[in-house]
């Protein structure tokens, strides 16, 4: 990412982060975890940033991630979208 500070990205996913917890008795806002996992990644990859804020930050986007993950809607796999498109009786003519 050129021209991004690390210190002003850094600053950006705190913020985003107590947002998050803020609003946590509310069930946290899937939208929301996915920017911080995302900024967090970001800054992992960032050139120059010391070894141990990379680790750290390439850390909290995998939880995050996890985060995002669990609280996304299950989606039905194919196979039981077919089948229970077959077990469908058909309609009367």
């Amino acid at each position: 990412m050129p021209g991004q500070r690390p210190e002003l990205m850094l600053s950006a996913v705190l913020h985003l982060m107590s947002h998050y917890t803020a609003n946590a008795g509310e069930g946290g806002c899937v939208k929301l975890a996915s920017v911080i996992e995302r900024h967090l990644k970001a800054l992992a990859t960032l050139p120059g940033l010391a070894p141990v804020l990379a680790a750290t930050c390439q850390q909290l986007s995998e939880q995050w991630a996890g985060e995002v993950e669990r609280a996304m809607p299950a989606q039905e796999s194919f196979l039981a979208r077919i089948m229970a498109r077959h077990r469908t009786p058909a309609p009367a003519l």
